[in-house]
């Protein structure tokens, strides 16, 4: 059990939107052993067929079973909706995917109009209305696809006109819905958290589920003590292209000297 219990905690991602729910992660559980997966070669995910992404997060599981790890956090909306339990495979550890967000969201909103930004795949599932009806059928949720969005944080050039743009293009019709909380349904989005304050002029509430997916992956460590309390925890960060490029862009979510940063290939 004291091996299994110091065993390392695997977290992925399509890219480097994962990255987010990592600091979240970091910050509830500082102790841990973390190894991080971004596919950053085959990102972004939110637009491609089912069946691929499946394949692809096999892939990815498989690696990180091969690492050891005593759980995976799959730190992304678009392959959560599609059924963690179907990745499972073989393996034995388990396997938590994102929040939806929904008890914060009804905490937090004043008049029950709830946006969601999100990726394809995940608006076309009606995942985060869903959690959100499920626990107060009076409330109104609007889900806007944003494909544009993650290929922009990918580009790391968060002063690139389009971004600006594409964020006021999809926060219209919320706007005009009267949305006065807002869930970002994709872990890229955070990356973007100042565009879309932006486009409300700040005059929006805006909930990202990284921090609830953390204390999730807490509470289950904690109730099956497997929960790493002593000691510094290290990171370890993955990807299968560009790892400068994933520097960069991690050194807005955490401290990259604190990290090793390692070109993998899944295949």
């Amino acid at each position: 059990m004291i091996e299994k219990k110091t065993a390392p905690i695997g977290v992925f991602d399509s890219g480097v939107g994962g990255l987010s729910v990592l600091k979240a992660l970091g910050q509830v559980m500082p102790g841990e052993n973390f190894i991080y997966v971004g596919d950053t070669a085959r990102a972004p995910y939110g637009s491609r067929p089912e069946q691929e992404i499946r394949a692809f997060a096999a892939e990815i599981i498989n690696y990180l079973a091969q690492q050891k790890v005593k759980l995976v956090v799959v730190a992304c909306n678009t392959s959560t909706i599609l059924g963690i339990d179907s990745f499972r495979g073989n393996n034995t550890f388990p396997i938590i995917g994102m929040s939806m967000g929904a008890e914060e969201l009804l905490q937090i909103t004043k008049n029950k109009k709830i946006g969601v930004f999100a990726t394809l795949v995940t608006a076309k599932s009606q995942a985060h209305k869903n959690a959100v009806l499920a626990l107060d059928p009076q409330a109104e949720v609007f889900t806007e696809a944003c494909p544009e969005f993650v290929p922009l944080v990918e580009q790391n050039d968060y002063a690139d006109p389009r971004l600006q743009q594409a964020v006021e293009l999809h926060a219209r019709p919320l706007k005009t819905a009267a949305v006065d909380t807002l869930l970002l349904g994709c872990t890229h989005y955070p990356f973007m958290e100042k565009a879309i304050k932006e486009a409300w002029e700040g005059k929006i509430n805006i909930v990202d589920p990284a921090e609830a997916t953390a204390l999730k992956v807490r509470t289950y460590l904690e109730e099956n003590k497997l929960l790493q309390t002593e000691g510094a925890g290290s990171v370890k960060i993955c990807c299968t292209a560009d790892p400068e490029r994933v520097r960069r862009l991690g050194a807005c979510m955490l401290d990259v000297e604190q990290c090793k940063f390692e070109q993998i290939s899944l295949k």
